[in-house]
């Protein structure tokens, strides 16, 4: 197969290295970055999470596909992962808020002990007597399924933090995901650990003692936590007083977390771990108004989170499987969602989560990637000298990368899709917007003013030209509206009439009763249609220097008056509303 998709395309399309004058660097990253973006956008239209689409994308261009950028390729594009993650390690450590944390502390402990755990006991037992009915020998199936056991228990923080975002995730349970994916990792590290010093006697690899393994792992824990903390210091000391320009923030922030990368590679620290504990400082311990380094933030990874997820889909190579290994990987999938779900459940229900995160939190970790296939990658130095038969040519570890690597691929493709389906049945969903989210999200013919619709043909706003000016005023004192849009027999736009307008005819007397809606109106400024966004209708009444605007659709029909007072109010009903639904989901 791989023969088949590579060879549909001409020699001069396959890049087999970058040169050195940047050019292929360019088409490669252009091809990448367009056609990701092309895809992503594709799957969006289909209501399913943007990622996806860059991940196949990635498979097509890549070893699974048309190969037209090869391995050697791919390995030069690494780069573009670390900046990737470290932009994800910052922005999830920005979510995990002190105060959110101690609210949910023995539910999150709970929770993210049980997710990790129990789909680990499920995988090794599958996996276990799967190899046990194919080899007959019992150590062999006990060590690999506890292997792959330690692996499973991991759950990306990639996919499933850029599912929160497109989707303006906004909960309790979006507030649990982030802590899990934040420190799941670290679970997953421990029992790879255990795992691995109880797996290397009986099989005869190559591994540290267990006391050594955990001093390992507190190395990197500590130490890359501690390198970013002090990266979140030096970072919110130098932008404190530069925050009215994003440029500068933006250059010294993305700095910052390049060096603090950098520092963890050196080291051999978890640049992820670092990069979050860098936000974590910055969200919890700086002042209000450095704290929108974040949306500044978020502005420049698009681009980032694009390259990054095309990069992960092309390294994959899905047609190296033998039957025996995709039964394993079947059952490892099995294990580790079911895992997940009675793990994530019976962790929520013990400590009274709310009800939704009982109940819709297991569809949020389905995501598997780097960690795991990390250690799956340790795990081929571990047990590389070790064969499951004499005659296989693949070793145990040879194994374990090929399962974890296919069921990456799954995991990556039905995960993003799965947070999705788990935000939207939580309602959680669409509630992380601002003032600004929702007038750039919103039309003139979506306002209302509580259950009312403002832009309607049966509007109150709208008078004819022959309306007494009683019946005006007695709408006025009825409704919330406080200008009308005029109009003739035929029903054709002729004027406006504004408060100050009816403010004078209340000063002269009984004789404001003879008067007619034609007789104080005067000509519109300006309208505008149902269609237009409301940035644009702000814009509109700033440029004509007005308070109210008919409403007219392109036909000419008259549809009400937009008044700026009611544009306001129904924003801040709709954030009002947003809150309310968060205090009910707990």
């Amino acid at each position: 197969m791989h023969d088949i998709l590579s060879n549909s395309l001409p020699n001069f399309m396959h890049f087999e290295n970058l040169g050195s004058y940047g050019s292929q660097l360019a088409i490669v990253l252009g091809i990448a970055l367009f056609f990701g973006t092309l895809g992503g956008h594709f799957f969006q239209k289909l209501h399913v999470p943007q990622v996806v689409g860059y991940f196949i994308i990635g498979i097509i261009i890549g070893n699974s596909g048309l190969q037209l950028v090869q391995p050697e390729v791919i390995k030069t594009l690494n780069p573009i992962s670390v900046i990737a993650l470290a932009f994800i390690g910052f922005l999830v450590g920005g979510e995990l808020k002190t105060d959110v944390i101690k609210k949910m502390g023995a539910q999150f402990v709970s929770t993210l002990l049980f997710e990790a755990i129990v789909p680990a006991i499920i995988v090794s037992v599958l996996v276990g007597i799967a190899t046990y009915i194919f080899t007959g020998n019992i150590i062999l199936s006990f060590c690999f399924g506890i292997i792959l056991g330690a692996i499973c228990s991991s759950t990306a923080p990639e996919a499933t933090t850029n599912v929160l975002q497109e989707y303006r995730s906004r909960g309790p349970m979006t507030s649990i995901i982030y802590g899990l994916v934040a420190m799941d990792d670290a679970v997953a590290l421990i029992l790879f650990a255990i795992a691995s010093t109880v797996a290397a006697p009986l099989l005869g690899g190559h591994a540290t003692s267990f006391g050594m393994q955990m001093l390992a792992i507190a190395k990197t824990v500590f130490g890359s936590i501690g390198i970013g903390l002090l990266c979140g210091v030096i970072l919110v000391f130098i932008i404190r007083k530069n925050m009215n320009s994003e440029g500068l923030v933006l250059s010294f922030t993305l700095g910052i977390l390049l060096l603090c990368t950098g520092f963890c590679n050196i080291f051999g620290l978890n640049n992820i771990l670092a990069t979050m504990a860098t936000g974590f400082f910055v969200t919890n311990f700086s002042p209000k108004s450095v704290k929108t380094i974040f949306p500044i933030t978020n502005k420049f990874t698009p681009p980032v989170y694009v390259l990054f997820f095309v990069v992960v889909g092309a390294k994959i190579d899905i047609w190296g499987m033998k039957p025996f290994m995709l039964i394993l990987a079947a059952l490892y999938i099995i294990g580790r969602t079911t895992g997940k779900a009675i793990g994530s459940w019976f962790g929520a229900f013990i400590t009274k989560a709310p009800v939704t995160v009982q109940k819709y939190l297991k569809y949020c970790l389905l995501s598997q990637a780097g960690v795991a296939i990390g250690l799956s990658i340790t795990s081929a130095s571990v047990f590389g000298d070790i064969k499951i038969n004499p005659e296989d040519t693949n070793t145990i570890g040879d194994y374990i990368v090929l399962i974890v690597t296919f069921t990456t691929f799954f995991a990556e493709l039905i995960g993003p899709v799965f947070v999705k389906m788990g935000i939207t049945k939580a309602g959680e969903a669409g509630m992380n917007v601002s003032e600004e989210d929702i007038k750039k999200n919103s039309k003139v013919k979506d306002v209302t003013w509580g259950t009312e619709l403002i832009c309607s043909e049966k509007s109150n706003s709208i008078v004819k030209e022959n309306d007494k000016i009683a019946h005006i005023l007695n709408s006025f004192e009825s409704h919330h509206n406080q200008s009308f849009a005029v109009i003739d027999l035929q029903g054709n736009l002729i004027g406006t009439i504004s408060l100050e307008h009816l403010k004078e005819t209340l000063l002269i007397g009984e004789f404001a009763d003879s008067l007619l809606a034609i007789d104080i109106m005067e000509k519109p400024v300006c309208t505008c249609p149902p269609e237009l966004m409301l940035p644009d209708a702000y814009e509109r009444f700033d440029e004509m220097n007005v308070d109210e605007m008919p409403i007219v659709d392109k036909d000419g029909k008259v549809l009400g008056m937009l008044e700026k007072f009611a544009v306001d109010h129904y924003i801040h009903s709709r954030i009002i509303e947003l809150h309310r639904q968060l205090e009910k989901l707990g």
